[in-house]
């Protein structure tokens, strides 16, 4: 089977990479396969303190392969159920993964490529970006989280609007939504992409996990509920190398030397 999913760790920073260019790396089966297994393998990688998704080509992700929906029509729903489990499971390593998720993205990213992007930590797009939520295109509803994660990130209404109309959106007004953190000219991507998750791998990892954690469960938890969570969480980073790094070092009047936990 070909790499349709790349995996490397440098300087901390784990990178994933969608290598089927050829159709703006859009999701078939196999792919899917292998994206959850590089998700699955960043989730447990003790050299990964920070997580970078990317696309290779034209664009990051154009959403499922429609050729392959085409081909096999009268298998779809149980190829739909298949394989969104293995996407489910994709997206819920990268949740569950206790270090920052930064999705780089360019060119196309629509569909299950909109759903992957927003179920990363942060988001920074290139100018020239083009986005659609796509699902209502072809007839069917969305996957990959999209109907979790968008009405959290831009509210319910707006969450609709883009899911009902699947109108096409640029790189700027993703910005204004809250779809991504930041926009950077096309030919900056890459060195952006590269000096933010630096700085994530550089961090506190442990702090990080739990701030990660702490956001994620936020809006199932009661206000005591969380407020006692939070202190659970500050008192595991005070045990941490880190925190004892941190504390040191503000006192000092220097900057931190985090190495993870």
């Amino acid at each position: 089977m070909s790499e349709m999913v790349l995996y490397s760790v440098a300087d901390g920073v784990a990178t994933i990479t969608l290598n089927r260019p050829q159709v703006l790396n859009a999701l078939d089966a196999p792919m899917i396969v292998q994206l959850r297994a590089a998700c699955e393998r960043a989730e447990h990688d003790a050299a990964a303190r920070a997580v970078v998704l990317r696309g290779v080509g034209p664009a990051f992700l154009a959403g499922g392969d429609v050729a392959y929906f085409r081909a096999n029509l009268a298998r779809m729903p149980a190829l739909v159920r298949e394989g969104g489990t293995e996407l489910n499971h994709a997206v819920l390593a990268l949740r569950r993964a206790p270090k920052p998720v930064l999705a780089s993205v360019h060119g196309a990213v629509a569909g299950a490529g909109v759903s992957l992007m927003a179920a990363a930590d942060l988001a920074i797009a290139a100018e020239g970006t083009k986005f659609t939520v796509a699902y209502s295109r072809i007839g069917t509803s969305p996957d990959g989280g999209a109907t979790h994660f968008l009405p959290r990130l831009v509210g319910a209404r707006r969450a609709l609007e883009l899911m009902l109309l699947s109108d096409a959106f640029d790189a700027q007004a993703a910005l204004k939504l809250g779809l991504v953190n930041w926009v950077v000219g096309a030919e900056q991507l890459g060195s952006e992409t590269e000096a933010i998750a630096r700085r994530l791998a550089l961090g506190a990892t442990a702090a990080f996990g739990e701030i990660k954690r702490l956001v994620n469960e936020s809006p199932d938890q009661a206000l005591a509920a969380q407020l006692e969570a939070e202190i659970e969480a500050f008192a595991r980073c005070a045990e941490t190398r880190d925190f004892a790094e941190g504390v040191t070092a503000f006192v000092e009047k220097r900057k931190p030397i985090f190495k993870g936990q």
